[in-house]
């Protein structure tokens, strides 16, 4: 059984692996395969634009589900938040390397996001498991709205973007459905609002910076 010192070491070996760009996916990219179409500079600015935020939004996905899983009551809770841990590692991997040969880095305010998202997830799961399983609902279902978005905004010839993200939509939507099976609860209208208000906010910054 793992000991608080255990955890601790777990989280700081996370979060300093997913700041520095060192996880690998274990799935390989969606964009394998695929053509790498020549794109116009001011295309291949937006797509390095939204990369970025998809890039950031994983970042933020580590924090969360590190957090979540650390305050879950129910083993199983924590396990299911651990399989999908992993699954958003590989998106992370993804838009890394989609970041990269587009020439383009990753947002500067990744530590700031990452630490704000940990403290979100500690509070999440700190309200109980079902509250838990709620915020993750929710999140997934706001990402899959985020990504849709970003399937019509990305340009027509950037494929490689474009099946990345959509395996990635395909993923958040399973997680979502997981945690609604599970007993997920219903969160307040006001709580929604303010989640859609921090990612605007996130998307904003990451989309430039």
């Amino acid at each position: 059984m793992n000991t608080r010192t255990d955890d601790f070491i777990v989280v700081c070996d996370r979060a300093l692996r997913t700041l520095a760009g060192r996880f690998t996916g274990a799935r390989p990219s969606p964009a394998s395969g695929v053509a790498d179409a020549p794109l116009l500079p001011d295309e291949r600015e937006h797509s390095a634009g939204l990369m970025r935020v998809n890039h950031t939004g994983e970042v933020c996905a580590q924090a969360l589900y590190q957090a979540q899983s650390i305050v879950a009551r129910d083993g199983e809770v924590r396990r299911s938040l651990a399989r999908a841990a992993r699954e958003e590692e590989d998106h992370l991997a993804w838009t890394q390397e989609r970041l990269d040969e587009l020439g383009a880095r990753t947002s500067l305010a990744n530590p700031l996001w990452y630490a704000g998202s940990f403290a979100i997830g500690l509070c999440a799961g700190i309200g109980g498991d079902r509250i838990n399983l709620g915020f993750v609902a929710e999140t997934e279902r706001q990402v899959e709205e985020h990504l849709t978005s970003h399937m019509d905004r990305l340009p027509l010839a950037d494929a490689r973007s474009r099946a990345i993200v959509a395996a990635m939509r395909d993923d958040e939507m399973r997680h979502g459905t997981i945690a609604r099976d599970a007993g997920a609860a219903e969160l307040p209208s006001a709580f929604r609002s303010l989640m859609r208000a921090t990612a605007k906010l996130m998307t904003v910054i990451a989309y430039r910076f």
